[in-house]
């Protein structure tokens, strides 16, 4: 039971962090320890789960697909995403500093935990930590994309999308943004039920994640030192969408009129600035930036010492 309390906790944290801009799922689950379990498990739904599905084989098939885990990790990110998303929506609409304080001083942690995790730092690992890191810098600098509403494209965007979700470090809607198509399918289509445009979205969305996770699930028992040095310098080069002292861009279409969403204007970028002067914002920001720390620190030891018994 504790297993499952655990797992549900986890699963909060991953629905809470799709609530902060540029943090994704992916980056909890792999601080908390069930990113490489996510992907395996997601990986399994596939022929033989098919089968055993459509032959009654119910138990086999919660088995196969590891159910268990599956429901325990996805009810948490649901019971947060209609709970504590909601508290952190509301903080970084009116304490947005803070909030992103906190995030950041708990991504920088993990950054220092997760690479910990690599065995040795040979050429090939630190070539993939670098590649990583200048990759997440110059999606979070990129001018966004021209609108397409092709077939193809669509597709494309599906599968990126839901890859960059699973990734540490990358936001899905982010990346849709850089695609060009965040009003397109997250707005026009999503609010009119425009099958014609979300059919391929969505396809393309279930490929890319059954492709990806079966990608990146391979690369991680094959090349695992590598792997999490390209994860790693994912979530080092996000940073600074999550530093707390920005100037937001807004995300503008082809008429030059700003793009909003349930009336929140679309970010697209960001102006980075340090504060000028020392007052209250900026220590209790830096607080909440410790606080992060704290907990990844805390999370840390506890299973440290949990490992240590067993």
């Amino acid at each position: 039971m504790k297993q499952y309390i655990g797992l549900l906790l986890k699963g909060m944290g991953m629905g809470a962090a799709n609530v902060v801009p540029g943090v994704s799922g992916g980056t909890i689950a792999l601080i908390t320890g069930i990113f490489e379990k996510l992907i395996d498990s997601i990986k399994s739904f596939n022929l033989t789960a098919l089968n055993l599905l459509l032959h009654g084989k119910f138990r086999q098939f919660a088995s196969h697909v590891n159910l268990n885990f599956l429901l325990a990790v996805f009810a948490g990110v649901f019971v947060s995403i209609v709970s504590i998303a909601r508290v952190f929506g509301y903080l970084l609409e009116h304490h947005p500093v803070h909030i992103m304080a906190f995030f950041f001083g708990l991504i920088l942690a993990s950054i220092y935990y997760v690479g910990k995790t690599i065995d040795q730092w040979k050429l090939p690992v630190m070539v993939s930590f670098i590649a990583g890191t200048i990759v997440a810098v110059m999606l979070s600098i990129l001018d966004p994309a021209q609108e397409n509403s092709s077939i193809w494209y669509l597709f494309i965007c599906g599968i990126v999308a839901t890859c960059s979700m699973i990734l540490p470090g990358l936001s899905g809607s982010f990346v849709l943004i850089l695609m060009g198509n965040y009003q397109l399918v997250m707005i026009d289509a999503v609010n009119a039920m425009n099958l014609k445009i979300l059919l391929p979205v969505i396809v393309g969305a279930a490929a890319g994640l059954l492709l990806f996770s079966n990608l990146l699930s391979w690369l991680y028992k094959k090349y695992r030192n590598i792997t999490i040095a390209l994860l790693t310098g994912f979530i080092l080069g996000s940073l600074g969408i999550i530093w707390p002292w920005k100037t937001e861009i807004p995300a503008k279409n082809e008429l030059g009129e700003i793009l909003t969403k349930n009336g929140e204007t679309i970010i697209e970028g960001y102006q980075w600035f340090f504060p000028q002067q020392l007052n209250y914002e900026v220590l209790f920001a830096v607080v909440f930036m410790l606080m992060g720390i704290l907990v990844i620190w805390a999370t840390e030891t506890l299973a440290t010492q949990k490992n240590a018994k067993h």
